[in-house]
């Protein structure tokens, strides 16, 4: 459950989970999971910005609440729940983007649910944090940053919830990260063993 981008240059599967169904309780795996999606309680008239520390260094993203609430809620939930803390970014594409949220550093991790998506406006510039997917409506925790200085041209299906609005250089530098060639698809990229990058901490800051 891979990034599903596609453009003629190459079709990425993206990070879902297991259908949701049951209560929110967490399941007992080696990472948190919950068998329902949040409830919401996101303000979507306040203004809601994370600090994303990695260990290439930190980043801001400008959440879009009003954009996309439903992938808001879920963000800010996992982060107060520290689910993205240690997790690797799994999926790294020069001039494209980086992609993580997979606890199992797989790419095929989740929080045990999946969310609906929401109607995508804005294009996919440099600095947008998009959901990642594997087909309508299975967004769960993995998300994408486009790390193209030109933006990238994609169909307009994977939620766009955030954008990095400080530290790209970050992101940047995270893009560049050494990476070898999945054996399962000459398409796809991930992180040179003993170079993942990897999030600390996310922390979540609201304002009215």
């Amino acid at each position: 459950m891979r990034l599903c981008a596609l453009l003629a240059v190459a079709l990425f599967l993206a990070g879902c989970g297991a259908s949701a169904s049951g209560s929110e309780k967490p399941s007992a795996t080696a990472y948190p999971t919950w068998t329902h999606p949040p409830k919401m309680t996101i303000n979507k008239g306040a203004t809601y910005k994370a600090t994303v520390e990695t260990s290439d260094g930190a980043f801001t993203i400008t959440l879009l609440p009003k954009l996309a609430p439903l992938a808001v809620n879920n963000f800010i939930f996992l982060a107060q729940h520290d689910f993205y803390k240690g997790v690797i970014f799994h999926r790294i594409i020069k001039n494209f983007m980086v992609q993580t949220g997979d606890p199992t550093g797989t790419g095929f991790g989740g929080p045990g649910y999946t969310f609906h998506d929401e109607k995508v406006t804005l294009p996919y510039a440099s600095g947008t944090v998009a959901m990642a997917n594997s087909g309508p409506n299975t967004n769960g925790s993995q998300f994408f940053i486009i790390a193209s200085r030109q933006g990238y041209h994609l169909q307009p299906i994977y939620t766009i919830f955030g954008r990095v609005t400080s530290g790209m250089d970050t992101v940047y530098k995270i893009a560049d990260t050494p990476v070898v060639q999945n054996p399962a698809s000459n398409e796809v990229s991930e992180p040179a063993p003993g170079q993942e990058p990897s999030i600390k901490s996310v922390t979540i800051h609201e304002s009215k």
